[in-house]
């Protein structure tokens, strides 16, 4: 059987570096060469900045990858045509059973398409998360995926509720848990013992001269902030920048790894110098995985608008402000057992939930199959369904 597995974007190289260690295990255990699988990784190359990309390969064990598309950035309708094309020429070429796409992204929707098109069959790791926000990209991606894909794996019952209410035949459906936990459970005690000093030394922003605090744990805030529903209109992001330089920053530390598009909106509001230069706020450069694990493991509260980190901190029992009006990950909700709420990026709310979050102690909860073992499961699915 050959397996050709796709990566685009950042999240999915977390997502992707477990189902290739699950492959490695399965053909050691194998002695009849019929049984074995050949796998080959293509990137697309969305991502292609090195501190995006490659350093996660690095740190996650991910091999490197087979096949390099090398799209880089552009229009959504730039990514995915130009991946259609260059990713039609891999499936002729290398004529796979299985096309594996994870994730949301550009590059999730591009290759199960021409999956289809080519007459290969499609398996979604990550199946029937919903936000019901058709304005979202990624949301659009879920939905077109997840129609044409023979063999959806779901991370949580509600994601099996949400494909049976759009008509998906039981048969196409595995539960198999989160397996961007697997990543953080193979992970979790090397991020532990990096000093948070550490991360601070080697990643500040652009070399910034200034006494570093010593940060303990449960004793700093930790931000991202990207989507541009929340950075790319002056008269959002400057009251959330208002609320966290004259408020949160008061009397605590913010750790924030800053990621360029928020940089640069900063920059055009002028924002950015006062961001810069506030003696509590320590700006970062993106940080790779290792760090950004750690850095959660010790907030006191995480505020963000990404998806994955919603996630991590449900498992790792920090409370999380998302700053996004919707989710396609309620499991994830308080409502729903896990750490975060959903605030948007309404100042008010934003405070009353921060006021609330810092009278909280870290809660881990664990959804079920989200115990480290989702990719044996995901390969499974597959090799049943072969």
């Amino acid at each position: 059987m050959k397996i050709l597995s796709v990566v685009g974007a950042r999240p999915n190289f977390m997502k992707i570096a477990p189902f290739i260690q699950a492959i490695v295990q399965h053909n050691k255990l194998k002695t009849d060469n019929s049984q074995l699988i050949t796998h080959l990784l293509v990137h697309t190359g969305q991502h292609y900045d090195d501190r995006m990309s490659n350093t996660f390969f690095e740190e996650l064990g991910i091999p490197k990858a087979d096949i390099n598309l090398g799209i880089g950035s552009g229009s959504h309708a730039e990514q995915v045509g130009q991946t259609m094309i260059a990713f039609e020429k891999v499936l002729e070429a290398e004529k796979p059973d299985w096309v594996v796409v994870v994730g949301d992204v550009n590059a999730t929707l591009a290759c199960s398409v021409t999956a289809k098109k080519e007459w290969v069959k499609v398996c979604h790791i990550e199946a029937g998360l919903r936000s019901g926000d058709i304005n979202m990209p990624e949301e659009v991606n879920r939905l077109v995926t997840d129609r044409l894909s023979d063999l959806l794996l779901t991370p949580d019952h509600l994601s099996n509720e949400n494909l049976k209410k759009e008509g998906v035949e039981d048969s196409r459906m595995v539960f198999v848990g989160n397996i961007m936990i697997d990543t953080l459970e193979a992970n979790r005690h090397k991020a532990e013992a990096i000093p948070i000093k550490t991360i601070l030394q080697n990643n500040i922003f652009e070399n910034i001269q200034r006494d570093l605090p010593d940060i303990k744990d449960e004793n700093y805030v930790l931000i991202t902030l990207h989507r541009p529903s929340n950075v790319d209109e002056k008269e959002v992001l400057e009251p959330i920048m208002r609320f966290l330089i004259d408020e949160v920053a008061n009397n605590r530390t913010i750790l924030w790894p800053i990621h360029p598009r928020t940089q640069k909106q900063l920059i055009q509001f002028g924002l950015f110098d006062e961001v810069k230069l506030h003696p509590n706020i320590i700006l970062l450069k993106p940080l790779g995985y290792f760090e950004m694990l750690r850095l959660n493991m010790g907030a006191k509260i995480m505020l963000t608008d990404s998806g994955g980190l919603q996630e991590e901190c449900t498992v790792l029992g920090t409370p999380c402000l998302t700053l996004r009006w919707n989710t396609e990950r309620p499991v994830t909700l308080k409502e729903n057992g896990g750490s975060s709420v959903l605030v948007g990026n309404n100042v008010n709310r934003i405070r009353e939930e921060y006021k609330e979050a810092l009278k909280k102690q870290p809660t881990p909860v664990r959804p079920p199959h989200w115990d480290g073992n989702t990719a044996q499961r995901c390969l499974k699915a597959i090799l049943d369904a072969s």
